[in-house]
Order: C-alpha cells, then sequence, then structure tokens
C-alpha cells in the first residue's frame, strides 16, 4: 500500500462569498509510517509551525497543513 501527503490551504473569502482553497501534493510513494511521522511533525501545519520558511508560506498564501491519502 503506497501513501502521499497533500498539503491544504485555506485562503481569505473571495467575492463571491465562497472560501479560497486549494491543494497541493508534496510526496507519493510513501509507506504509512512516514507519512504518520510527516504529518505529526509540528512543521506541518501553520498552527504549530516555527522555522522562518514554514511561516514565510503561511504569510504568502494563509493557513495550511499537510494531511496523508491511501494513493
Amino acid at each position: 500500500m503506497s501513501y502521499k501527503i497533500v498539503r491544504h490551504f485555506h485562503g481569505e473569502v473571495g467575492n463571491d462569498g465562497h472560501l479560497k482553497s486549494w491543494k497541493r501534493t508534496i510526496e507519493r510513494g510513501l509507506t504509512l509510517e512516514q507519512v504518520q511521522e510527516h504529518c505529526n511533525d509540528p512543521e506541518t501545519s501553520h498552527d504549530t509551525c516555527t522555522l522562518p520558511a514554514k511561516r514565510a508560506i503561511t504569510r504568502k498564501h494563509g493557513p495550511w497543513f499537510d494531511a496523508y491519502y491511501e494513493e
């Protein structure tokens, strides 16, 4: 079984009143243990990250988090 990590972004509310959101795949072909380890890292969410590069993602794109899915 193979898994992928997807970063979800949730931006501002658009002119139509809907929340702007989008996602992108970060990595594919991982094991369950690898994706769980990644997603348990505090640096994989705008709420808990502290690294300057991750904080820059938040400033540029707004709230985000990483999640995993079976491929």
